[in-house]
């Protein structure tokens, strides 16, 4: 396996086998997933834009993630802001790179693509603080937990309900930059 940083054009020119990973790690169908590529074209384009990819030896996608500056106006910026009580939205929002996917093909989890993935995305990453959004799990047997827990990620938010997704997630953030 190797982590390379991938600019705006990278990940546009890999978009198939990107939404080909989210869709394996998430499990969503189709259609969801057709809305979420338009999504993702467009958010290459926001400032701060940093991505990373895990590609096996034959360059095949085996996870990706990627983030960029969180400011008003953006959707998800917006809906965690009208959540936040306005002490939290200062200390979280005011200076905060939102990771805005993180995924790893089911059989590739476990192998520790994760946590390079994060480590590399949020070494790159700019602001005072980072948050993330994840589907409400037991903290004890998902992956994606455990690894944000590794990372020092506390809650910022539980139980959150976000427009057109009836799960419940969880916003945890924390602190950048990362420990050397």
């Amino acid at each position: 396996m190797r982590l390379v940083a991938w600019t705006p054009d990278d990940l546009i020119c890999r978009l198939n086998d990107v939404i080909r990973v989210y869709g394996q790690a998430m499990g969503y169908p189709a259609g969801l997933l057709e809305t979420r590529r338009g999504h993702i074209a467009w958010h290459v384009h926001r400032p701060g834009f940093r991505a990373v990819a895990a590609l096996d030896p034959t360059d095949t996608l085996l996870g990706f993630g990627y983030g960029y500056t969180s400011a008003s106006g953006q959707w998800w910026h917006d809906q965690v802001r009208t959540a936040l009580p306005r002490s939290a939205r200062k200390t979280w929002l005011a200076d905060c790179f939102e990771v805005v996917e993180l995924h790893v093909q089911p059989a590739a989890q476990g192998q520790g693509l994760g946590t390079a993935q994060l480590c590399a995305l949020l070494g790159m990453a700019t602001g005072k603080t980072t948050l993330l959004s994840t589907p409400e799990a037991d903290e004890r047997t998902s992956r994606a937990w455990r690894l944000y827990r590794r990372f020092e990620f506390v809650d910022v938010l539980r139980h959150f309900l976000f427009p057109g997704d009836d799960r419940p997630f969880a916003i945890l953030g924390r602190t950048l930059p990362l420990p050397e």
